[in-house]
């Protein structure tokens, strides 16, 4: 066979290194810790990728696929092992996995207890140089209701749905779920996917009593993740899709954003 020339591998003298270089929009089967049942199973889109030395042409877009192996389990030992793999397989010194998918988790209806599922979307963020970094996240549907707009009004108050995005670094294992419960504590009234006419009497009450700014949602997260020590770095986005406005409204906290002797002033 002839043999092929490997026109990636050619050395490259412009210096510029490049940063994550791979495969991106892959879709993988994934096994999902679940901490009622388990475990779930579902498909995770991923990007995975690695730093580009400044010598070197072109990576090999095989390579990343075959070193994933068979990746099966979203845990710290399965993504570190592959995130090690491609290290290795691709000569780099730096690898990095990020993958996005749909997880459920099922909720009872408050009133009527009816279960259903949810849907909440996860994201994992997986780096090796020489240690191994972690980052999880959720997407949350919420309900908010308008402070201002009960304020003024003589009926009622625009209320909505929202989102909470939270991302978060963490020292020990936080599930999926606990970040969900933080996000759905913090709203005026959590979602569900299914409810008889008590359960929107309760839901829509609740949330009549317990008006939400977008900023506030996304202060009593921050509270909450801050009290934890298991958290060592969160990103806390929340996004309300106005019912009478024509765009959304949306508010951000970062941990380590603002200088301690700022917040002291």
């Amino acid at each position: 066979m002839k043999n092929l020339k490997d026109v990636q591998g050619e050395r490259d003298t412009r210096n510029i290194p490049l940063k994550k270089v791979g495969v991106s929009n892959l879709s993988w089967p994934i096994k999902v810790l679940d901490r009622k049942k388990g475990h779930q199973y579902t498909v995770a889109e991923m990007k995975i990728s690695v730093d580009l030395k400044h010598d070197i042409r072109g990576t090999h877009m095989s390579r990343f696929i075959e070193a994933l192996g068979n990746l099966e389990m979203v845990s710290p030992k399965a993504l570190e092992k592959a995130l090690d793999n491609l290290k290795k397989s691709l000569e780099a010194e730096v690898s990095h996995i990020e993958m996005e998918f749909p997880y459920f988790i099922w909720k009872e209806s408050p009133k009527s207890k009816k279960l259903s599922p949810m849907r909440v979307d996860c994201k994992v963020l997986a780096e090796k140089k020489d240690e191994f970094s972690l980052i999880i996240g959720v997407k949350v549907p919420i309900h908010t209701l308008c402070p201002c707009s009960k304020e003024i009004s003589d009926f009622g108050a625009h209320n909505q749905r929202a989102y909470v995005d939270i991302m978060a670094k963490s020292r020990k294992l936080i599930w999926f779920e606990s970040l969900v419960e933080i996000a759905e504590k913090s709203a005026s009234s959590p979602v569900y996917t299914l409810l008889k006419r008590t359960d929107e009497k309760f839901v829509t009450e609740s949330a009549f009593m317990n008006p939400k700014f977008v900023e506030d949602v996304a202060r009593d997260v921050a509270i909450v993740l801050e009290r934890d020590d298991r958290i060592e770095w969160y990103r806390v986005e929340v996004v309300s899709m106005e019912s009478i406005h024509n765009h959304n409204a949306f508010a951000c906290i970062e941990k380590g954003w603002v200088n301690a002797s700022e917040v002291d002033e």
